[in-house]
């Protein structure tokens, strides 16, 4: 008998939590710890941005972090508690204990599967809570403010691979850096509101919305796979 999904996060601050928590009762080396530390980073991020008043929409922007983070959390629960785990997500859950992947793969698959499948499921269900539309202003302008964010933490991530990397060598580093160069965050982003878009207006028209979901799926599921090739052995742990 399955336990009961964990009740979802009702604030950025539970949001961080979660993470925390999440992060603390898996090995630093575990393929979801790896994408945990990095999520961590750009949900701390949006929340101090949140508590500026950095975005038009605050209380959307708000709404949109929660529903987004709480797919992660559904995924994760999933797998503690033996559910199945989303298509889109299960690259990433099976390969977690390989450890001929890079932290960075493991961090750049999770962003895959969140930003290309859980994202646009999350912009529109956003839309319909809070009674707007993706079309409406500031949402697609709050939207690409959160790139910025995003940016700045692959940024940090990219740096640190980079000197990991460089320790290593070896002939294998090349086709490591050619996958590795092969995701991009702002690219998975525009690619989600363009889905996000195209779901939206497929809502009522259950059919094509379940055809559109089942091939962003598919696309997620085999970046991910290809993300996640073993290569070459990590030279040592990251810290982040």
């Amino acid at each position: 008998m399955t336990q009961p999904r964990a009740r979802a996060a009702q604030s950025v601050e539970e949001a961080v939590e979660r993470m925390r928590a999440i992060e603390a009762r898996l090995d630093p080396r575990d393929g979801v710890a790896c994408f945990n530390r990095m999520y961590l980073r750009v949900t701390g991020l949006v929340g101090e941005r949140l508590t500026a008043g950095w975005f038009q929409d605050q209380a959307l922007i708000e709404h949109l972090d929660l529903d987004f983070a709480n797919l992660y959390f559904d995924a994760v629960d999933a797998a503690e508690t033996g559910r199945p785990v989303s298509a889109a997500w299960k690259p990433l859950f099976e390969a977690r204990a390989n450890r001929v992947v890079w932290p960075i793969q493991f961090a750049f698959a999770g962003m895959n599967a969140h930003i290309n499948h859980d994202l646009p499921l999350a912009v529109v269900t956003t839309c319909i809570e809070c009674r707007t539309t993706p079309d409406t202003p500031p949402v697609h302008a709050d939207y690409l403010k959160v790139n910025e964010l995003l940016a700045q933490v692959e940024a940090e991530v990219r740096a640190s691979f980079e000197a990991q990397v460089a320790a290593a060598a070896t002939e294998a580093a090349g086709p490591l850096k050619h996958i590795v160069s092969s995701f991009s965050i702002a690219r998975a982003r525009d690619a989600a509101w363009a889905t996000s878009e195209a779901l939206w207006h497929q809502r009522n028209l259950r059919p094509v919305y379940d055809a559109t979901l089942a091939a962003v799926t598919g696309t997620t599921a085999l970046a991910g796979r290809m993300l996640l090739t073993p290569v070459l052995p990590p030279v040592e742990r990251p810290d982040a």
